[in-house]
């Protein structure tokens, strides 16, 4: 019985002003540490979820996304009507709209609007200098 007193009353006795700095320090960084560990794995699983749940594009989508619409069966063909004689200098894509410059038969620069979703010349502008 006297020896399980002594084991009690080492249990109880204060300990070391270091060794108690020492254990309060760990015990904190055990608890920062396990909070890492927490928000962590709460980022992961916000990851997967919002992979698994997010809305797949579909092709239709997939597909406007350049600004033309390509049906899936198959490809658009179009036809940009220029006047004859008109030679091209440029040509640039962009939002479903192809840009063509160029020069006339008689010498004048202008420059075609084409619209790819619709089919037909958006603009047709002339280049006039002063």
């Amino acid at each position: 019985m006297s020896q399980h007193r002594n084991e009690y009353q080492e249990e109880e006795q204060p300990l070391d002003p270091a060794v108690e700095l020492v254990r309060r320090r760990m015990l904190r960084l055990q608890i920062i540490s396990a909070l890492i560990m927490i928000v962590s794995l709460m980022a992961v699983f916000g990851a997967v979820l919002y992979k698994v749940f997010a809305e797949a594009p579909d092709e239709q989508a997939a597909a406007t996304s350049s600004g033309a619409i390509v049906p899936a069966d198959a490809p658009r063909a179009l036809t940009a009507t220029l006047p004859r004689g008109f030679q091209i200098a440029d040509i640039s894509y962009g939002n479903g709209q192809a840009l063509i410059y160029g020069q006339k038969e008689n010498g004048e620069q202008t420059f075609y609007l084409f619209d790819l979703n619709s089919g037909r010349m958006a603009a047709d502008v002339e280049i006039r200098f002063d």
